[in-house]
């Protein structure tokens, strides 16, 4: 049985993948790893490259974009490892890192999933580790009493264990991309076990490349609705209610505010950018709001 079972979710981000498995591969530590990689039905030549040069890589092409959640459920019942990695494609693994990876989980029996150190390119550090979840301090009870002081960990790079996937049911597949991993790390919380960190372990990460294409402003709009999904999947009808009347404020303020700055502004794309976000945000919030004190 393998060590740890490498988990990629894929979609048009063929000019990363090939270096990101070139790096585990590449990986000398005597554990004995499987990797799969699910690919969402990517429109450039992911499925060839991983079928011509990675032969030893279990692929799985899926017909449609299953969205990142179901995808790396999918593959994680057909995985056997004790430890599962879900990696993302636009990333490079550092040397030792596999070997972190594995010692500390072996050395952790509290730790149901954990996180590596992440940096871009450049080196510079990538946040990785959160201590609060989104909207938190409007919450009166639920999430008081968790184990750990880890809230959640950025879903770029996790370890888990395998019998904790399957005890709380893996990742939430009603978050097809955005939010899974907050979601995740609640649920672990939730079932009795702590979420740790992997200084040791280190992976370069260049963000967002499976979702270059998207328009600013279509992200943001992406993002709003996976943390809007939180909300109603964890927090009392309250909570959601005075986390819309804040955001509606202060989308109300920085509109405001960005129109009496519009002749500071050197780069006029970059305050289109800024108000798009937060005529959004307010359109988004007090929609919200009407659906929570109508449910």
């Amino acid at each position: 049985m393998p060590d740890i079972s490498i988990i990629i979710v894929n979609y048009n981000t063929a000019d990363y993948l090939s270096a990101c498995l070139t790096s585990i591969l590449s990986q000398s530590a005597g554990i004995h790893l499987e990797i799969a990689v699910v690919d969402n039905a990517s429109q450039d030549d992911s499925v060839s490259l991983v079928r011509n040069q990675f032969q030893q890589v279990h692929l799985i092409a899926s017909r449609e974009n299953l969205g990142f959640s179901k995808a790396n459920n999918l593959a994680t019942n057909l995985t056997n490892a004790k430890y599962i990695y879900y990696l993302n494609p636009d990333t490079e693994v550092k040397p030792k890192c596999l070997e972190a990876v594995y010692a500390f989980m072996e050395n952790s029996p509290t730790v149901g999933m954990a996180g590596t150190r992440i940096t871009y390119p450049d080196n510079t550090p990538q946040g990785s580790v959160e201590t609060k979840y989104p909207g938190q301090k409007h919450c009166t009870n639920e999430v008081k009493g968790l184990p750990g002081h880890i809230a959640w960990l950025l879903g770029a790079s996790l370890v888990a264990r395998r019998e904790v996937i399957e005890q709380v049911g893996g990742f939430t597949e009603d978050f097809f991309l955005y939010g899974e991993d907050i979601d995740l790390g609640l649920k672990i919380r939730q079932a009795g076990w702590k979420l740790g960190f992997i200084p040791d372990a280190e992976i370069v990460h260049w963000e967002g490349k499976s979702e270059r294409n998207t328009l600013p402003v279509e992200l943001f709009h992406k993002k709003l609705m996976a943390e809007a999904l939180f909300y109603k999947k964890h927090y009392h009808r309250k909570t959601i209610t005075n986390i819309c009347q804040a955001n509606i404020k202060q989308a109300l303020w920085r509109i405001a505010t960005l129109h009496l700055e519009m002749f500071l502004f050197k780069d006029p794309c970059s305050l289109q950018n800024k108000l798009d976000r937060y005529r959004l945000s307010l359109a988004f919030f007090r929609k919200l709001a009407i659906e929570t004190q109508h449910s």
